[in-house]
């Protein structure tokens, strides 16, 4: 599935763009959609990028408060900037995105981890993210 790759990386330069920027990533979405349709260099944000995005934005605090309890030895202010915003798409995708299989979720953002951030950064993401698929049925009951 490609197409759900690139959704996955364009969600992710979104989710990186809006924490680079102290911009809300909605309004980094705005912006990429509107370029897209009025630039035709720019490639289209395709509908599983905007879910994605818009996903994050729903459950951000939940998801922030999820990676700084099972992040161990970092805050959420010390880690690097890719590795957080990776792990705050792939929180998303595998506690509230049913029908993605969590070795896909899993994959994916270690695959991301790879391309984008440093030679730690994958073994950290797949550690935190398997943990929370472990914990996913008490998380989606915890939540207020």
């Amino acid at each position: 599935m490609a197409a759900r790759n690139t959704a996955r990386k364009r969600a992710f330069q979104i989710l990186f763009e809006g924490d680079q920027r102290g911009v809300d990533v909605l309004t980094v979405l705005a912006d990429w959609v509107r370029l897209s349709r009025t630039d035709t260099r720019q490639p289209p944000v395709s509908e599983y990028t905007m879910q994605l995005v818009e996903g994050y934005a729903a459950h951000a605090k939940r998801i922030d408060e999820l990676i700084a309890q099972y992040s161990v030895g970092w805050t959420l202010d010390r880690m690097p900037v890719v590795d957080r915003n990776i792990l705050r798409l792939g929180a998303h995708e595998l506690i509230w995105v049913d029908e993605t299989p969590d070795a896909v979720v899993l994959d994916e953002m270690v695959q991301l981890a790879k391309e984008f951030s440093t030679d730690e950064s994958p073994s950290f993401v797949n550690g935190l993210l398997g943990r929370l698929k472990d914990l996913k049925p008490s998380l989606r009951r915890d939540e207020a």
